[in-house]
């Protein structure tokens, strides 16, 4: 046997060459569930589990399948099949705690449920399964597809985050969240490029498959690769000295409140006595700045007078109150426009600061495609008369005793490279209502954290995350945490705000890093291709 390229098979075949000839020969319905359950199974390498391997080994499968598709006739159709089932079940496992959100008012939004756990993963699963076909074009059967396959599918994981606003979440970067040590990479080469090389790293694997002794180099390579990537996060770790702003003592307010009781006009003053009693709650050291979590007054707090006299007497001596709250203005044509905001109030409650949400989430904040999916009876989740109007983007705030803060609302967290304006802030705060997430428990809240250390890792930046229900932390610019609340607990974290580091090489050049990977993937690729068909036209068939 002789591989498509002129690489002569080995002689010893071992349970690798068959597991790898066994997923090649899969066809029909046994290709796309077999692709299916690995998908699965490879969401498992996000918290809150954090089994990597299972991502790894899910991208070698993926390439055995687009194998087995390349030697069939429509072979495109076939490998975007094979790359679509895996995405939908890597998007259904890892995303399967959106369906809570459609449970807060059960008789509006149930009946959506079975939809939203199918469409949302099959829209999502596009993306691997139109890269799983672009492959096919470019494949040959040797190491160099493993390139191949990379600038496609990192390409799409790309394209995901950016395409109609985006959703970059459980990027492959993510399945490292096991490992801190690893994700100190994320300080040069951002969630894009490190979920490219992870890619490649998984990808390799399929080579191990091969008859071929010379196969194992580039896994083993990229093995010795993501050593050196540990090694070095260890020493990041272990020799930078992150200091904490003196002076500087930060509140957390968690009241838990569950979001079905957010709004009821009988738990209102329950809900908001339960933030001002958190608040004036007694620490060794009195907080300095404290923040609420996202929309955390359960009424328009702008136009109560009586609230706004309790936030007066919240921020005396010097005190500052940073809260998520809904924002009402009446516009030109006599509407209304809901806003999704952070207010910022000084001394004696005065309003220095106003941020509105820029990165709105559909089908919670606004609802897409309004005419058609309305005309079904779909409604967008948060209630309001209205869609809510985006902000301008990120802003830098200045605040008194405190460095400039960037607020950032929910999953405005999650986008890399787009949370920073054009002042770069000292520290973010992360209001969030993680209760839309579900229970206790749930995958969504952790895999959110986790996303938010990711983002302070690769802007250098600490950040103070408040949220509803959980989980609340303080995380330092490596991504560690030094305080934190867990999911479903009532109560405050306090603790002092870690000093900003200087800006990181992923923070001055964003996503540069990431095309050039890219790129040097692709020329790989090419190269290599050039190299061995040049070669076989030299060498004698025997």
């Amino acid at each position: 046997m002789q591989t498509e390229d002129g690489d002569r098979p080995g002689v010893a075949g071992g349970l690798l060459a068959r597991v790898a000839e066994f997923v090649r020969a899969q066809s029909g319905w046994r290709k796309f569930l077999l692709a299916y359950l690995v998908g699965l199974l490879s969401s498992a390498a996000f918290p809150p589990y954090g089994i990597f391997v299972l991502l790894l080994a899910g991208y070698a499968v993926v390439v055995l399948l687009i194998d087995g598709a390349h030697a069939r006739p429509r072979s495109m159709r076939g490998a975007f099949w094979a790359g679509f089932s895996f995405g939908f079940g890597q998007f259904m496992g890892g995303l399967y705690w959106i369906a809570y959100a459609f449970l807060v008012d059960p008789s509006q939004h149930a009946w959506e449920i079975p939809f939203v756990v199918t469409l949302l993963p099959a829209g999502l699963a596009l993306f691997p399964g139109l890269a799983a076909a672009a492959c096919i074009p470019f494949w040959r059967r040797h190491w160099s597809r493993i390139f191949v396959f990379t600038v496609f599918f990192s390409l799409a994981f790309y394209l995901r985050g950016h395409i109609l606003t985006g959703f970059p979440w459980n990027l492959p970067a993510y399945g490292w969240g096991a490992s801190l040590s690893i994700l100190q990479s994320l300080s040069v080469l951002g969630a894009y490029g490190l979920s490219l090389l992870t890619v490649l790293f998984g990808a390799s694997l399929a080579l191990l498959g091969e008859r071929s002794r010379r196969a194992v180099i580039v896994p083993l390579a990229l093995l010795g690769g993501f050593a050196l990537l540990w090694l070095s996060g260890r020493a990041r770790l272990a020799l930078t000295q992150v200091r904490d702003v003196p002076h500087v003592e930060l509140r957390l307010v968690q009241p838990d409140v569950p979001q079905n009781q957010k709004y009821l006009p009988q738990y209102q003053e329950r809900n908001w006595q339960r933030l001002i009693d958190l608040s004036h709650r007694p620490a060794p050291i009195a907080p300095t700045d404290i923040i609420w979590p996202e929309a955390a007054p359960p009424f328009l707090l702008l136009s109560s007078p009586a609230a706004l006299a309790q936030v007066a007497s919240l921020t005396t001596r010097g005190r500052v109150l940073l809260t998520g709250a809904v924002r009402v203005t009446a516009s030109v044509n006599k509407g209304y426009r809901f806003y999704n905001s952070v207010l910022i109030f000084a001394h004696a409650g005065q309003l220095i600061g106003v941020y509105d949400k820029a990165h709105l989430v559909p089908f919670g904040e606004y609802l897409p495609l309004r005419k058609i999916l309305s005309a079904i009876g779909l409604t967008k989740l948060v209630d309001a008369p209205s869609d809510f109007t985006p902000g301008p983007g990120p802003r830098t705030y200045h605040i008194p005793g405190a460095p400039p803060v960037g607020p950032l609302i929910c999953y405005e967290v999650i986008f890399p490279n787009a949370v920073v304006g054009a002042v770069r802030p000292a520290w973010f705060v992360n209001v969030t209502d993680d209760s839309w997430f579900g229970p206790p428990g749930s995958s969504g809240p952790v895999q959110h954290l986790l996303i938010a250390r990711a983002q302070a890792i690769e802007e250098g930046l600490p950040i103070a995350r408040a949220a509803n229900t959980g989980i609340s932390a303080i995380i330092d610019p490596l991504g560690r945490i030094s305080g934190r609340l867990g999911s479903g607990k009532l109560g405050v974290v306090d603790g002092r705000l870690p000093v900003a580091l200087q800006p990181t090489i992923y923070a001055r050049f964003g996503d540069t890093l990431f095309f050039v990977l890219l790129l040097g993937c692709a020329a790989q690729a090419t190269l290599m291709q050039v190299f061995l068909r040049n070669l076989n036209r030299k060498t004698p068939s025997r």
